[in-house]
């Protein structure tokens, strides 16, 4: 069926040896997932790396499909992890190098009955001692708590969230900062700049609109609207400067 499949590309024949060992790509998921939430997401990456076993399998090597095909979807799965469930990304090295370490500690406990020094696993690894201490600290990144996880507050057995305890940047503070600032400013001007200054940022009038309405000159507004802004711009660094 399978050379058939290879041959074909009949899809009915697909969904057969699909359905023929879904459970095998199930219970290779379950292994890796340990009950977290991407559970589903290994069994669809691990049917993927079916369908690819199922494609390149070469009867002609005297092995089974299941011993092909096993190491195909597990290498998916793997890949999938490495690359995808990650909470924050870090570099490939870091998730290539922590596995080994895992591996290099259960290997260097065993040998010195303790637990290794990061020396003692960096030497073995034949890596730098930081490249350690960073995977090590990233492998925390692995999986992030949510901001809504509760956590004990008291003895009494009151609870908050961790979003509870993140501050915020309160942009109403600046913006009054910024409104006392202006307002401060503005008593540098003289009635009809802040006339054309209303009418041509507050009412979006252009200078030749602004212009008709106060009897003057559009070149005039030009100038008075010009030597306001200077103004201020001054005004508002002076006030700046004395509140440092």
């Amino acid at each position: 069926m399978i050379a058939e499949f290879q041959e074909t590309g009949d899809d009915e024949i697909q969904t057969q040896l699909v359905l023929e060992y879904e459970n095998l790509v199930h219970a290779l998921a379950r292994k890796f997932s340990r009950g977290q939430r991407h559970d589903e997401d290994l069994v669809q990456v691990g049917m993927i790396g079916l369908l690819a076993a199922l494609r390149r399998f070469d009867p002609s090597f005297g092995r089974s499909f299941e011993s092909f095909a096993v190491p195909t979807i597990v290498g998916e799965i793997k890949r999938f992890i490495r690359d995808k469930t990650w909470s924050v990304h870090v570099p490939r090295r870091i998730k290539e190098l922590g596995p080994k370490i895992k591996s290099a500690v259960e290997n260097l406990t065993t040998e010195l009955q303790r637990s290794p020094q990061v020396e003692e696993i960096a030497d073995y690894l034949e890596v730098s001692e930081e490249e350690i201490l960073e995977t090590m600290e990233m492998g925390k990144s692995y999986q992030a708590l949510s901001v809504d996880r509760s956590i004990e507050a008291d003895d009494e057995g009151s609870a908050v969230t961790l979003l509870d305890l993140v501050g915020s940047v309160e942009s109403g503070y600046e913006q009054t900062d910024q409104q006392l600032l202006l307002e401060k400013a503005f008593q540098v001007l003289t009635d009809r700049e802040k006339q054309i200054l209303q009418l041509t940022y507050f009412e979006n009038m252009s200078q030749k609109e602004t212009g008709e309405q106060l009897g003057i000159s559009q070149m005039h507004v030009s100038r008075l609207q010009r030597r306001a802004l200077q103004k201020l711009k001054d005004s508002i660094r002076i006030e700046a400067t004395e509140a440092f």
